[in-house]
């Protein structure tokens, strides 16, 4: 299905869903296995919001700068099925929900937006600074009460918490010096590359490791990359004429943002590079276009799809 924006293929897939359930035996006991993007993956829309409607919501959020539980706070209003409104569909059958968490805390009410999970403490629309026309469609979409069931049993089965651990765990298999940090990176990407890059110009010899989920705040006509190119790029800045430093920032499920590329390993050298095809790096970071600048200093990270999704590393070295 659609992802980062839900497309067609979301609402079936919401369909097919839903049609599982209802033929499932009343003595079934179900297995839900949700990862991070199931808010785009998955959805039943309410009466009166179209896919249309959803697609120019999600656009804006995707650009907007808000953290991902303000995110899904607008995603379960504008869904028959998030925010715990999957459990009325289930009829009191047994079910165990198993999750890939891509959320700070690990929250299953956050993860995918709360499929089988209300969460009476999210914040409330009226407490988000959304656009009239996006307000006006939340309060349009029918309300419906989330439910939570005895009948439903979680448990996060990955987290960011573990990337962490094993990517520590074959730096000190490669006999380096290892420092996993307990620090969440968030905030505003360009920022955090700045504070990154400068932890690690004063840091101890060794790998240092990061985990976290940075935003960006789009402008009009953005260019290209993602949270963690736009991290990278900042970082480089940072590093300029350094040999000792070299930074990697990237989506463990592979993609930044609306690109086929993990991110970005930026060095000493980035910005130099980058120039001699004529570019400015500060002009490219306020134009959400630190791809471009990193295609260019061949700096980008490729993975592929790597089949999970629990937010994003920061790894450093310092020499």
């Amino acid at each position: 299905a659609g992802h980062p924006q839900p497309d067609a293929r979301s609402l079936a897939a919401g369909t097919a869903l839903l049609t599982f359930i209802a033929a499932a035996p009343a003595t079934a006991h179900l297995l839900f296995l949700i990862s991070g993007g199931a808010s785009s993956l998955v959805e039943v829309l309410p009466a009166g919001v179209t896919l249309s409607d959803l697609q120019h919501a999600n656009a804006w959020l995707l650009g907007s700068g808000l953290d991902i539980a303000r995110l899904n706070t607008v995603r379960k209003a504008l869904s028959a099925i998030k925010g715990g409104r999957l459990v009325g569909h289930l009829q009191g059958r047994q079910v165990q929900v198993l999750l890939i968490s891509d959320v700070r805390g690990d929250d299953p009410a956050v993860i995918g937006s709360g499929l089988l999970a209300a969460d009476p403490g999210a914040p409330r629309l009226d407490e988000l600074a959304l656009p009239p026309w996006l307000a006006q469609m939340c309060r349009q979409s029918p309300v419906h009460r989330g439910d939570i069931s005895a009948h439903v049993e979680m448990h996060v089965i990955a987290r960011l918490a573990d990337a962490k651990r094993a990517a520590g765990d074959e730096a000190t298999t490669l006999g380096y010096s290892v420092s996993v940090h307990d620090e969440f990176i968030d905030g505003a990407a360009n920022t955090a590359g700045q504070r990154m890059a400068q932890s690690l110009i004063h840091a101890t010899p060794g790998v240092h490791i990061w985990g976290g989920e940075t935003t960006v705040q789009l402008p009009p006509q953005p260019g290209r990359g993602g949270r963690n190119q736009s991290l990278a790029l900042a970082a480089a800045l940072e590093l300029q004429g350094r040999e000792d430093v070299v930074l990697l920032a990237l989506g463990s499920d592979g993609s930044d943002g609306p690109t086929e590329d993990a991110g970005a390993l930026v060095d000493g050298g980035t910005i130099a590079r980058g120039e001699l095809a004529g570019l400015d790096a500060r002009h490219c970071l306020a134009n959400a276009d630190a791809g471009r600048f990193l295609e260019e200093s061949g700096d980008l990270v490729h993975t592929g799809p790597t089949g999970t999704n629990v937010m994003d590393l920061v790894i450093g070295l310092k020499i």
